[in-house]
């Protein structure tokens, strides 16, 4: 794949791009093509490609491009395909694309003290709703800069820029109207519809608690048989392991998954050529991103984004997927002696 890399990133582009103009719709949103037999949904790929690309780039760019430079590359690699997907509109899918860029760049070897500098203005925007936490944060992100003994220069335009966006975001929220910022809020899961977008999470909540220690049994739990959870064989399937199967069959699955998770990493370390160590860790990303906002979507601590369950939610594009991105780590791990 390090060859065809490019032209894999080009495809999935390009089946984005066909999508938003013959694209099938379902669910509210235009996500499928439909080419003869063939149905799939090209998101669930754009994945892999943004994944393979980033590993070139760094292989071909490492002895004449400087970092900045790299991470502009990364970023609009990355961005092309979110904006394409959040078009269709996919938000959840296309933030699925964010994890790549902090966990590739370091993986890469860019600077963890550059990384801090590019992402902490996403903790400023969050942290800006409330005068205090605001004031921690700056404290935090000021101790840090002086404890990296960087320049100066470095440092008041870190606390400066950090400082332009926490006054400028409160102004932004508040000239939303005020159904966007219910979808926000929505989303984010600071407000309950329980006739509506909340009604799903409700329910899930209720089939995990109600499995106990060791569940209902196979086929026996009544949020699940009695349909009050419309969509547990695929986004919320996790829920009907929960219920039926209890705390202990939920935590086995969450422990298999910390095992592939664990020794993709291990594979990725374990690699000699930093492409392969590159996609190792960007298929690691990619698993751990979807178990950790899917188990925790549906257990209320994280927003409701539609992400299936790696190898388990019902779903042939996504299922397809993650089989590649296991069957890439048990590929390289074969290899993992040649560069």
């Amino acid at each position: 794949f390090l060859a065809f890399a490019y032209v894999f990133y080009g495809i999935a582009i390009a089946s984005l791009l066909l999508v938003l103009v013959i694209g099938q719709k379902g669910s509210g949103a235009q996500r499928w093509l439909e080419l003869g037999f063939l149905h799939f949904q090209p998101s669930e790929w754009a994945k892999l490609a943004t994944i393979f690309v980033i590993a070139r780039l760094f292989t071909d760019c490492r002895d004449w491009l400087r970092q900045k430079y790299i991470i502009a590359l990364v970023f609009a690699v990355v961005l092309l395909p979110m904006l394409l997907i959040f078009k269709q509109p996919d938000l959840g899918t296309a933030l699925v694309f964010a994890p790549f860029i902090p966990s590739l760049l370091f993986w890469g070897g860019v600077s963890p003290m550059v990384l801090f500098s590019i992402f902490v203005p996403f903790l400023t925007m969050i942290a800006s709703f409330n005068f205090y936490t605001f004031f921690a944060l700056m404290i935090i992100i000021v101790m840090i800069l002086i404890l990296s003994k960087r320049e100066l220069w470095y440092l008041l335009v870190n606390i400066l820029l950090n400082i332009v966006v926490g006054i400028v975001t409160p102004f932004l929220w508040h000239s939303l109207h005020e159904y966007q910022q219910k979808r926000v809020l929505t989303f984010l899961g600071l407000v309950t519809d329980p006739k509506g977008a909340s009604y799903q999470l409700i329910q899930s909540k209720v089939a995990i608690g109600s499995g106990g220690l060791w569940g209902k049994g196979f086929l026996q739990g009544t949020q699940t048989q009695l349909r009050f959870l419309p969509e547990q064989h695929t986004d919320f399937i996790f829920s009907v392991i929960a219920e039926e199967a209890g705390f202990i069959g939920g935590m086995i699955v969450i422990v298999l998954f910390a095992i592939i998770i664990l020794r993709g990493i291990k594979i990725a370390a374990s690699a000699r050529s930093q492409f392969s160590s590159l996609v190792a860790i960007g298929m690691v990303t990619l698993l751990l991103y979807h178990v950790f906002v899917n188990i925790g979507m549906v257990m209320g601590i994280m927003p409701v984004t539609g992400l299936p369950l790696p190898l388990v939610s019902y779903g042939g594009s996504s299922m397809l997927v993650s089989m590649a991105a296991v069957a890439f780590l048990i590929n390289i791990s074969k290899r993992r002696y040649e560069y």
